[in-house]
């Protein structure tokens, strides 16, 4: 079975944010594919159901952003995942435009407190991320205001479609095809 989890804040306070990027994702990705997340488990929201042929269970952390390794290390410890070939994670990323998205095997948490925080529980920086472009941070401004702020509506449109564009990359993923979907979708798009 693979976990897919998206990264967020929960709350109404923090819906449609940036930083809610990975739980706009997976809510997407669980419409298309008639699962329903209903279900409160391991300080998370849930949802089980079938992706080209796998099993999926998909993940919202309800434990804040900064802490969402607590609640995806222990789905990955319960269910004795190996987090190289059985997870993947929806965030966001500050440092690409809205549309564009970035697929990686591996790497460093580039400054994400949740991606941090994830492989400071699971142990290893060896699990597949899909980083969602929500518009790029420029420095000298707050960053918490940048991540917990809203989209532009000029870049709403693109923002959708790189969610578009995260799910069907994880579709592939599921059907065996990690590397097409990082040749088709890590090319930017604008």
């Amino acid at each position: 079975m693979y976990l897919i989890a998206g990264l967020g804040n929960p709350g109404s306070k923090y819906e449609h944010t940036r930083h809610n990027a990975g739980f706009e994702t997976i809510d997407m990705l669980a419409a298309s594919n008639g699962i329903e997340i209903n279900k409160s488990e391991r300080r998370a929201l849930t949802g089980t159901g079938i992706i080209n042929g796998q099993k999926v269970l998909l993940i919202k952390p309800q434990t804040f952003m900064n802490l969402s390794g607590e609640s995806i290390g222990d789905f990955v410890n319960f269910y004795k995942t190996d987090p190289a070939t059985g997870l993947i994670v929806f965030s966001d990323d500050v440092t690409l435009a809205p549309g564009n998205i970035r697929i990686r095997k591996k790497g460093s948490a580039g400054g994400h407190n949740g991606l941090k925080n994830i492989i400071e529980h699971i142990g290893t920086d060896r699990f597949i991320r899909i980083r969602l472009g929500v518009g790029i941070f420029e420095n000298g401004n707050d960053m918490v205001s940048f991540v917990l702020g809203s989209l532009s509506k000029d870049e709403l449109p693109f923002f959708e479609e790189g969610k578009k564009r995260a799910c069907k990359a994880a579709e592939l993923i599921l059907a065996g095809e990690i590397d097409q979907a990082m040749n088709e979708f890590n090319q930017k798009i604008r």
